[in-house]
């Protein structure tokens, strides 16, 4: 036990307190983009090998990434590392897309035995395309038929498929530039 100045008394838990220099504790956590710039390709691989599909990484990396954007002022990085914690959020959403996936696939299966097989997509649409959007998948039509189609805007889309607007944004992005490479390759 230490006595310093009039009344005063210290003892070695107290000094050793006094010694952690807190705010220098704090500024020391890492930016989110600085964070996200070195995780990005980690947390992409992680969720290729949950998924083992790349197009459904993309999009679960990209969900991850706006969660823990969010969530950001939460991270403690006493309780573990940026790779770790980004890790833990991209399980949870990889988790949450293999039962969306799976209701999915159930609805599909239920629709395609209720209705009978429809032979075109639409009146008047040129046989490349409707072959082109045959050889998307049914989570890109989906969204093809929703925000072109339909028209809904992106948000409406994203709340339809059950998806962040995110992920509806980079999955229309794909299927559109998969429909644009299949034209350009009927057109040569």
């Amino acid at each position: 036990m230490t006595i310093e100045g009039p009344g005063a008394v210290s003892t070695g838990v107290n000094a050793a307190t006094s010694s952690l220099d807190v705010p220098r504790l704090l500024s020391a956590r890492p930016a989110f983009a600085e964070v996200a710039a070195e995780q990005l390709d980690a947390v992409y691989r992680y969720l290729v090998y949950l998924t083992g599909d790349r197009a459904a990484a993309e999009d679960l990396t990209a969900e991850t990434f706006e969660k823990a954007f969010r969530s950001w002022r939460r991270f403690d990085p006493r309780r573990g590392s940026p790779r770790t914690w980004l890790c833990r959020i991209a399980r949870s959403v990889a988790v949450d897309w293999f039962r969306a996936e799976s209701r999915r696939r159930r609805r599909e299966e239920t629709y395609a035995r209720d209705l009978p097989l429809v032979e075109e997509f639409g009146d008047g649409l040129p046989g490349p395309l409707e072959d082109a959007l045959r050889e998307l998948s049914p989570a890109e039509r989906e969204v093809v038929a929703l925000r072109v189609l339909l028209e809904l805007d992106g948000p409406s889309a994203a709340r339809v498929l059950g998806i962040s607007q995110t992920a509806c944004s980079t999955r229309l992005s794909r299927a559109l530039r998969r429909l644009e490479e299949r034209m350009n390759d009927v057109g040569e």
